[in-house]
């Protein structure tokens, strides 16, 4: 039987539309997602910022779901970024973190109030801890207190081109011995009651916001607002150049999301292939097997 175009009709056209917006309507949503700080959410409070200044810097880029990635990484030039883990890291995949710090790795762990990082932190050797406590500024901000701008700022690589950072719903971080690189400006406070006002019981003081110190050959950063580097606050002064700093002095940057609830499965599933090679042959396998089967259905048309 042999088809012309008289057998294709407005049905046709508008079924296989239909179907068209159908599978691009799932691609899409299978390989975007709307958690915060996620890698594929564009929206405000998304991290898809990140990958845009690794790719400004001409650094690479790698989405990490299984800390098993970690082993493959040349430390030394490596930074890795771990954002408000919502899961807790097991013994195992603290290991490989704190393997690869201490052999040369650079790790920022950026949160505020959820419960994951200072245990994290402990278990890779890392003396800063990140204090739960909301920081407000009604001087130095950005429309409320909630909003503060960390004013003071320590001279070093990691805060060049660096004097201040604006900050969304913070906390601090009780260094322990690590070195501070931002404080806030002396007119914030701990806001222990979280009634966004300054009471008799709470001080006016500077806190610290990021700090860095050694683990082994590697360094390990903290910065108590995991929000400084999502997309609707890396713009903000000087966010986009704290970034820049951090992640254009590395070839490569991991983008470690092993302990979220939620992942585009289609990312996860391109990840894996790209990571095994078994896959990619099974991958391959199918793509030719279905090349195959449409050329043998044109075939069998066209007769």
């Amino acid at each position: 039987m042999r088809i012309g175009s008289s057998d294709i009709g407005y049905p046709h056209l508008l079924v296989a539309g239909l179907l068209t917006a159908m599978l691009l309507g799932v691609g899409v949503g299978a390989s975007t997602s709307g958690t915060a700080y996620g890698a594929f959410n564009s929206a405000w409070d998304g991290g898809s910022a990140l990958r845009d200044v690794a790719t400004d810097a001409e650094t690479e880029t790698s989405i990490v779901y299984n800390t098993t990635e970690y082993d493959e990484a040349t430390e030394s030039e490596t930074i890795a970024f771990v954002i408000s883990p919502t899961n807790g890291y097991t013994d195992a995949e603290a290991a490989r973190l704190e393997s690869f710090v201490r052999a040369g790795g650079t790790l920022v762990v950026a949160d505020d109030f959820r419960l994951h990082s200072n245990a994290l932190l402990e278990r890779i050797g890392a003396s800063a801890r990140i204090d739960q406590t909301p920081l407000r500024d009604d001087r130095h901000q950005y429309k409320t207190g909630a909003l503060p701008v960390a004013t003071r700022v320590e001279s070093s690589p990691v805060t060049r081109d660096v004097d201040q950072l604006s900050l969304n719903h913070p906390t601090t971080v009780s260094p322990n011995g690590s070195t501070v690189l931002v404080r806030s400006s002396n007119f914030s406070y701990l806001d222990r009651d979280d009634d966004a006002t300054l009471d008799d019981d709470e001080t006016l003081d500077s806190y610290p916001i990021v700090t860095i110190e050694q683990v082994g050959a590697g360094e390990v950063i903290v910065v108590s607002d995991p929000s400084l580097f999502i997309n609707s606050m890396v713009e903000r002064p000087d966010n986009r150049a704290f970034a820049d700093a951090l992640v254009g002095s590395h070839e490569t940057l991991l983008l470690d999301y092993s302990n979220v609830d939620e992942r585009p499965p289609l990312q996860v599933a391109l990840n894996t292939i790209r990571s095994s090679p078994f896959f990619q042959f099974v991958a391959g396998g199918v793509a030719l097997s279905a090349l195959v089967a449409v050329a043998r259905f044109g075939r069998n048309e066209l007769d």
